[in-house]
């Protein structure tokens, strides 16, 4: 199975990393993937940390997770806004349960811990919620990228390049 022709969503909400939503969303498209922008509200425009618009395609509320073959979480400020939506929750948990790629990068990692998804997992982020996540039961690391399974995390800009060549191959498993 490779990300061709595969749906995949991405989450956007105000104060994403700009670099962080957009560098994946162009390199799955490159590979042939359809990514969706999906938020809380269809057709709204959301402004990342630095100016950057992102316009959702669709609402939480309009996607048959079914549809889709894997999820990408943007990091910024946005992944804290994010945990406390019940959709939210609910998308991470379903691509948990059916083993699907769940990308990760920065702070996005908030998100994936509020799921109850993380004990025993090897992830990494940014170090700031190094706690957060050890907390949440994952094995931390200081790397670029690690997959463990079908969860991908990075670690933040820089580190976009290995984080998209491990997140693409999980569509490889």
């Amino acid at each position: 199975m490779t990300v061709k022709n595969k749906k995949i969503i991405a989450l956007v909400s105000d104060d994403f990393e700009d670099l962080e939503l957009w560098y994946p969303v162009m390199r799955v498209r490159e590979a042939g993937g359809i990514v969706h922008l999906v938020g809380e509200e269809k057709n709204h425009t959301y402004i990342g940390k630095y100016g950057v618009p992102a316009t959702s395609d669709y609402a939480f509320e309009e996607i048959d997770l079914n549809d889709y073959a894997g999820i990408l979480v943007p990091g910024g400020w946005a992944p804290d806004k994010l945990r406390r939506l019940p959709k939210v929750i609910e998308f991470v948990q379903h691509f948990n349960t059916k083993q699907q790629p769940i990308g990760q990068i920065c702070h996005a990692g908030w998100v994936l811990a509020s799921a109850g998804i993380l004990k025993g997992i090897n992830v990494t982020s940014t170090p700031g919620i190094k706690d957060d996540l050890t907390n949440a039961g994952a094995i931390w690391h200081d790397t670029p990228a690690i997959t463990d399974g079908h969860i991908v995390s990075s670690r933040r800009p820089p580190d976009l390049p290995e984080y998209m060549i491990q997140f693409l191959a999980a569509f490889e498993n």
